[in-house]
């Protein structure tokens, strides 16, 4: 039988590898894994916010103007690949030896053995970063096709 831990026994602390993928998942298009790794004062978390928001706006945008809205044709791939860049961020974090996790986010902490949290968050992450990375690509392709189009028949005339 096993003893009860005590308030000697060495407990692992510092960023969970699986929270930071899951987190990468849901909010890293915002830079909810960064501020979770690097704290409040990390100078890329708060610069993802703005292209992200900036996609949604081109959404709305778009809702509201039609699909003929140029500007909206530029604003929501930024949205893509930012959602795509979390996704991408959220595999490498899943998929990182826990030794090496821990020398890099948890130095002199002994090595925390995770389970199947961060795979499950790597499959997520590989699912809906493919298909946000593919479809701002039938997106944006489309779009500049369309836009060549345009630009030959006002040519022609």
């Amino acid at each position: 039988m096993t003893p009860p831990p005590s308030s000697t026994t060495p407990t692992a602390s510092g960023p969970s590898k699986t929270v930071a993928t899951w987190l990468s998942f849901a909010l890293g298009s915002l830079g909810a894994h960064r501020i979770y790794l690097y704290g409040w004062n990390d100078k890329l978390a708060w610069l993802h916010p703005w292209p992200t928001l900036l996609g949604l706006y081109g959404i709305h945008r778009m809702d509201v103007l039609g699909q003929d809205d140029r500007l909206a044709w530029v604003l929501i791939p930024l949205l893509g690949l930012m959602l795509a860049q979390s996704m991408l961020t959220g595999i490498v974090y899943g998929l990182m030896p826990d030794d090496r996790w821990a020398d890099r986010f948890t130095p002199g902490q002994p090595t925390r053995k995770t389970g199947w949290g961060p795979v499950l968050g790597v499959i997520a992450c590989l699912m809906l970063g493919g298909a946000s990375l593919m479809a701002t690509i039938a997106f944006s392709a489309q779009r500049y096709f369309e836009s060549q189009v345009e630009a030959a028949q006002e040519l022609s005339q």
